[in-house]
């Protein structure tokens, strides 16, 4: 394997989608969890700051409160140390803020602080990978504390009030545990199954059933791959995300180490997802989907009804049992090797952000930290979803503003309207933003006005007028940076991930073929010399989880690189035959750890 980089031709730009980009998607599975976790999150601490007369701490507490929005995803033990994180991450990001807030004045070095700020926060989220909100909720709040009048005595009292505020939030964010401990990990096994599923589908497209005839799925496979016509676009996108969703679905599982029997039925659901990505020419995806559809709800894990395939997956599971939670993370990387592809992405967030903020200070214009977090939330993997972020803002915000406008009378009659007002929008925001970024923040800026009012009402057109000044400069000036910041490596990070995968799946290869029948040990390629001991126990599942690692973390790179400008040419030909490749290997690995997947099916 040669380590030399091919060259590539140079591509000067690549288009931006417009229309695309304010598309509305189904909803997520759970909209309502965060939706109701931040209303109660938020509410306990400002309705109890209202009853005090003291509703101008709410920013300190809503700091902690706002953690509770992350960390959904994760199985509970996971989540409990996750929300933690936040927490702690929160509390440092705040204390920095205010301690500058308390030692100057000067708006300069405020918007330099923020912005520098933002960038740690664009790369210990993206590094950490905790998922939505990602790092706007930590630049929001420290950005607007950062221009908070502020004494260093005040400091201390301040800060324990954001702890109060995160430690009720990590409650609120633990609590569904009680009721549904393995409710993560259900959704993550549903979510494989139902993509499992969606593949299936996508292969009966691309191979009818009359065309395989009696030639078998692995014989129709191995022709079309040499005639190059293994899939079409759309069979290869089903097949990548269906493993991704296997993938995340096996993280799920081994989070917690504990391995109680929900989660042992759990496993042998996911088995049978990786046993569709194997032989989906064998698999009924109706089937998928009502196990999938049983996930939901409190209802007994489903297990596979008896028949013909009853026994089939014996040796999968053994396999994957005897392995255990070791095998399981094998595919992930030490937190190091993930801060070098982040620099580009820090140093577009810290640039943006304090051009941002000077362009407004120098209109005029009293809260500069709103274009500051408005170029903060615009910066994503590449400069092409850069981009559609920062149209799905700017209409957000425009949107948003009239209904502030609207809503405005309403959250004047009193400290209590304003404070209930605040929580509706804090729903609204939960609840749509999983259909598209902007429909969220129709409901987000009027929440951040009205949240700027906390320490007393003021003039609606004023702020309508900031809002709308601030969200243009944060846009413009945001993009604009990004541009400036080239990310010209994503391309070497394709051909290491080539690199990783090809490595992963010879690797697998020779595992496999040690692990044939009559190879013994000391016969396959796998044991060395031929006088040794052969592959040790889970030494196949833990090299196929490695292989299964490695693919999704091609294929992400791949589609980050892809949205990049001032990118040379992509190695597109060779990542699709690497996933192609990688892909019948998994399918070999479950093969040889099941003999009876497939062998009925091949009779």
């Amino acid at each position: 394997m040669s380590s030399a980089r091919p060259r590539h031709r140079a591509i000067p730009v690549r288009r931006l989608p417009l229309a695309g980009a304010l598309r509305l998607n189904r909803p997520s599975d759970i909209w309502f969890k965060p939706a109701l976790s931040v209303v109660v999150a938020v509410g306990v601490p400002n309705l109890t700051l209202l009853a005090l007369g003291r509703l101008d701490l709410a920013l300190y507490s809503m700091a902690g409160s706002l953690c509770a929005l992350y960390a959904h995803n994760l199985p509970y033990a996971a989540r409990g140390r996750a929300l933690a994180r936040v927490v702690l991450g929160m509390l440092a990001s705040v204390a920095i803020a205010l301690v500058t807030a308390s030692l100057t004045s000067s708006a300069v070095v405020l918007v330099a602080v923020g912005a520098l700020l933002a960038a740690a926060h664009k790369a210990v989220t993206d590094l950490t990978r905790i998922g939505p909100p990602g790092p706007v909720i930590f630049t929001f709040i420290s950005s607007a504390s950062l221009f908070a009048p502020q004494t260093l005595g005040q400091v201390p009292g301040h800060l324990a009030l954001a702890a109060a505020a995160g430690a009720w939030a990590w409650l609120v964010g633990m609590a569904p545990g009680l009721v549904r401990p393995h409710g993560p990990e259900r959704r993550a096994t549903a979510r494989a199954l139902n993509a499992a599923a969606g593949y299936v589908d996508a292969y009966a497209a691309v191979f009818p059933a009359g065309e395989r005839g009696e030639r078998g799925e692995r014989g129709e496979r191995g022709e079309r791959g040499e005639r190059g016509e293994e899939s079409g676009p759309g069979h290869e996108r089903a097949r990548a995300a269906a493993a991704a969703a296997v993938h995340a679905a096996w993280q799920s599982l081994l989070a917690t180490g504990a391995r109680p029997g929900p989660r042992r039925a759990l496993e042998r659901l996911v088995v049978r997802a990786e046993v569709a990505l194997a032989a989906p020419a064998d698999t009924d995806p109706a089937r998928l989907r009502t196990w999938a559809r049983d996930l939901r709800g409190t209802h007994p894990v489903p297990r596979p009804e008896p028949g013909r395939d009853a026994d089939e997956l014996l040796g999968v599971e053994v396999e994957l049992l005897a392995a255990g939670p070791a095998a399981g993370k094998s595919g992930k990387r030490r937190w190091t090797e993930g801060l070098g592809p982040l620099l580009p992405l820090a140093l577009r967030t810290a640039l943006g952000c304090a051009l941002a903020g000077y362009v407004s200070l120098a209109l005029g214009v009293g809260r500069p930290y709103w274009a500051l977090v408005t170029a903060a939330s615009l910066y994503q993997a590449n400069l092409t979803l850069t981009w559609s972020r920062g149209v799905q803002r700017v209409v957000g915000n425009l949107v948003g503003v009239l209904l502030f406008a609207a809503v405005a009378p309403l959250a004047h009659l009193g400290p209590a309207a304003l404070v209930l007002c605040c929580l509706a929008f804090n729903f609204g925001a939960e609840a749509l933003i999983t259909r598209n970024y902007w429909l969220g923040s129709v409901c987000v800026t009027p929440m951040a006005l009205l949240i700027s009012e906390f320490t007393g009402f003021q003039e609606p057109g004023g702020l309508i007028t900031d809002r709308v000044v601030d969200t243009l400069v944060g846009a413009v000036v945001g993009f604009v940076a990004a541009v400036a910041v080239t990310n010209r490596r994503a391309g070497d990070r394709i051909e290491d991930a080539l690199d990783t995968v090809e490595r992963a799946r010879e690797h697998a290869a020779r595992l496999i073929a040690a692990e044939r029948p009559g190879s013994g040990p000391g016969s396959g390629p796998g044991s060395g010399s031929g006088s040794g001991p052969g592959p040790g126990p889970g030494a196949l599942e833990a090299a196929r989880r490695r292989l299964a690692a490695a693919l999704v973390e091609l294929r992400a790179t791949t589609d980050a690189a892809s949205g990049e400008w001032w990118q040379r040419a992509l190695p597109q030909e060779r990542v699709m035959l690497a996933e192609q490749a990688g892909h019948r290997t998994l399918a070999a690995a479950v093969r040889r750890q099941g003999p009876h997947v497939l062998e009925d099916a091949e009779a």
